[in-house]
């Protein structure tokens, strides 16, 4: 694969932003082989956690490994402790990631733009913005996948009070994130109408602290007629081990 870090200006931010992206190539070197060409490469947007940044999913796991076998592209952007969403008192950060970053990825590189070759996932924090760019915008995407992910999103706003300055931030008034476009159960709902819609994959560990979120979004995803494969690995934790099985898994699911 080549390993790419690409610095650019962000209109929607108004700063120079950073994405890591890996890309196939005919020749991967020793030990690894390279996936069937097409055209262009198929495109994953991979996303990070609360804690980490555009790094450390190459860091952490072995995702260039694992996606050398397909003729896959994995763009990871940088978002901060955004949560994914335009903050009320800050940065623009939903429209960096769903509208200017593929955008600007697709005018540096020779990507395909197919919905069928389009794919989100990401970890916790990440879980969450998979699942909300695949909610909103179901046409785009063929599947998208949420490990250990903060997707009851509303009640993990207000269970983490804690984090309260990032709530503010984000919302003004942590009340206005019921309903609103940040609101997972709420847009699951509202687009379980569409034409279109990806295929999920939600995965979480049993002692995992999120786990009780995954617990009630997968019932409630197929309640509202979205196709779902649910894992749930036992005696899991919120930790790396489990999310470079993940993202393993997932690979190899889309990249079939």
């Amino acid at each position: 694969m080549a390993f790419l870090q690409i610095q650019f200006f962000s209109a929607a931010l108004n700063v120079a932003s950073t994405a890591n992206v890996i890309l196939p190539e005919a020749n991967q070197g020793i030990g690894l082989k390279a996936g069937a060409a097409q055209s262009l490469p198929k495109v994953l947007y991979l996303l990070h956690g609360y804690s980490d940044d555009h790094s450390i999913w190459m860091r952490r796991t072995s995702v260039e490994r694992y996606a050398a076998k397909y003729n896959l592209a994995v763009i990871m952007p940088a978002v901060n402790h955004s949560f994914y969403c335009n903050e009320a008192n800050g940065e623009r950060y939903w429209d960096y990631v769903s509208e200017e970053l593929p955008r600007t990825m697709h005018r540096f590189l020779r990507l395909s733009d197919r919905p069928e070759d389009t794919y989100a996932a990401g970890l916790s924090m990440g879980g969450y913005g998979a699942m909300r760019l695949a909610l909103t915008y179901p046409e785009r995407f063929a599947a998208a996948a949420s490990f250990s992910g903060a997707v009851d999103f509303v009640r993990f706003v207000n269970s983490k009070t804690e984090r309260e300055d990032t709530w503010k931030r984000i919302f003004a008034d942590p009340a206005k994130a019921a309903g609103s476009d940040c609101d997972t159960m709420a847009l699951m709902k509202k687009n379980a109408s569409a034409p279109r819609k990806p295929k999920l994959y939600v995965s979480c560990g049993t002692a995992d602290f999120l786990y009780d979120q995954h617990r009630r979004f997968v019932p409630a995803l197929r309640e509202n007629g979205w196709d779902v494969t649910s894992f749930e690995k036992p005696g899991a934790t919120h930790e790396w081990g489990f999310w470079d099985e993940e993202i393993k898994t997932f690979i190899d699911m889309i990249g079939a």
